[in-house]
């Protein structure tokens, strides 16, 4: 399993035959609020002699053989740590302590927040086995919560699983070199992760996808010897409260197409599906936990390579709706698969459409590389970001604005999908582009747009830098946790 078993406890182990090392997750010694540690003899002691500032998510090993014989560490928590602070430091703790098969965490003054730790020790604990001789870095394969816990700790612990293995699933997908990961193999992959779950699979093949008129994946896949795919799937449930479709682009390599990257811009771009990883993961965590929720996921998977068959920068293709688009960079390949992804999505008339994407450079340039870009209507984008926020992930919202919609058109076609020589707004160029093919909540020529959130995380899906929280270095699975919460209805 790629992240560890949790399990709880009443009490700390107190020998190796039940745990391998304890951490506990401390705010300064100082600090306002400080837990009262005359039960951890020797702790507070030890900790003043090597200088412990409690800041988050920095790691201490100490020695209280007064309190356990145990090798022993603590992560700090910062001042005022809430369920989102622990979360981060524990999973901080999780991440850098290694070398212990078995873990044991205590939150000495904050308790109440055990399901948080619990939830990002599973994430810290996160690593991808992988093609070294020498395997993963060796994590804890088991984390033991201490907690008192209560008649919902089962359920608690259940959903933190399911979110684990979620964001799991997202990297270990991600982390597939693309040899062995093309769409027909992310096709496969995606009916085995939800057998058994109640959900119905449909995949339409190159052929099929011709048949119904899927130009946006047919023309960014058709310069690959790996024929695209659109994979459905349909959680239904009988007590369904609503119905939230998510559309995730699934590019298993970017190459630019014939608008070829730079060979620096060509490496991880096998990341590049990252946003069909995410509405697979998130709709099988749906399935898991059983919410009472419809969930439709619409993975728009191509590879998208030079060849003789490839689109050329101006030729035109007709999307699922009878759209024309100038293409006039092959390297703006997102917009068109998830163009024909929202088009589908929209023709069940669901309650919300959300679409995941490593859409743009340009987000990365605008919020950085912790904020996912945030787009949509109004009211579904401030859901999104409410939950976001409660459960500590970061977004922004960036606006569509009118003044824009010109700069879409193409004189020999309905639209064009990109604007070349202007990096101005790229990414609210690509939100607005996306827009126009999100349906109506009916046939009238005047009725609103169904309800629409679009997420790039092109800036935040991956981390190239050092690790931070329960985040290592690598694929991040962002907004993974914020859907499912959006789909349980909040937390």
């Amino acid at each position: 399993m790629p992240f560890p078993e949790l399990a709880l406890s009443s009490a700390l182990p107190s020998s190796p035959a039940e745990a391998d090392a304890i951490l506990l997750a401390l705010p300064p010694l100082d600090a306002v609020d400080a837990p009262d540690l005359t039960s951890f003899a020797g702790v507070a002691e030890a900790l003043k002699a090597v200088g412990f500032t409690g800041a988050p998510g920095a790691l201490t090993r100490i020695y209280a053989p007064e309190t356990t014989t145990l090798p022993l560490a603590v992560v700090g928590t910062g001042p005022a740590p809430g369920a989102n602070g622990i979360r981060n430091s524990v999973g901080a703790g999780v991440r850098l302590l290694t070398g212990f098969n078995t873990v044991a965490i205590s939150l000495p003054g904050a308790p109440e927040f055990w399901s948080a730790a619990a939830e990002g020790a599973a994430l810290g604990g996160y690593r991808f086995e992988g093609y070294k001789k020498g395997g993963a870095t060796r994590r804890a394969s088991r984390v033991i919560i201490q907690t008192d816990g209560g008649p919902e700790s089962e359920k608690a612990l259940r959903t933190a699983e399911a979110v684990a293995s979620a964001s799991a699933l997202v990297k270990d997908l991600v982390s597939i070199p693309a040899e062995w990961l093309g769409p027909a193999d992310f096709a496969q992959r995606a009916i085995a992760e939800v057998d058994g779950l109640g959900v119905e699979v449909t995949v339409l093949d190159e052929a099929e996808l011709s048949a119904h008129g899927y130009g946006g994946i047919l023309g960014v896949g058709q310069g690959s010897d790996r024929p695209p795919r659109l994979v459905r799937l349909d959680y239904a449930p009988s007590n369904a409260e609503r119905h939230v479709a998510l559309v995730g682009k699934g590019i298993t390599f970017d190459t630019g197409g014939l608008s070829l990257k730079p060979a620096g811009s060509m490496v991880g771009m096998k990341y590049d599906m990252c946003g069909a990883a995410t509405a697979l993961a998130v709709l099988r965590a749906a399935a898991t936990l059983e919410l009472p929720v419809h969930v439709t996921a619409w993975l728009c998977i191509a590879d998208n390579m030079p060849s003789g068959r490839a689109t050329r920068p101006g030729d035109v293709l007709r999307m699922l709706d009878g759209t024309t688009v100038e293409v006039l960079n092959t390297d703006a390949e997102g917009r068109l698969v998830l163009a024909d992804g929202l088009v589908a999505a929209s023709r069940e008339n669901p309650d919300l459409i959300i679409d995941v994407a490593t859409l743009t450079g340009a987000v990365t340039v605008a919020l950085g590389t912790r904020h996912t870009g945030v787009m949509g209507d109004d009211e579904a984008v401030s859901e999104y970001l409410r939950t976001a926020n409660e459960v500590g992930e970061l977004a922004w919202q960036l606006p569509l604005p009118a003044h824009m919609e010109d700069e879409l058109d193409s004189p020999i076609a309905d639209m064009q999908n990109a604007k070349i020589g202007d990096p101005a707004g790229g990414s609210m160029f690509a939100g607005l582009f996306l827009r126009r093919f999100v349906g109506r909540v009916s046939e009238e020529a005047d009725a609103p747009r169904i309800p629409w959130v679009h997420l790039d995380i092109a800036g935040v899906g991956m981390n190239k830098g050092a690790g931070f929280g329960y985040t290592d270095k690598g694929p991040t699975a962002a907004s993974v946790r914020s859907l499912v919460a959006l789909l349980a209805g909040g937390r």
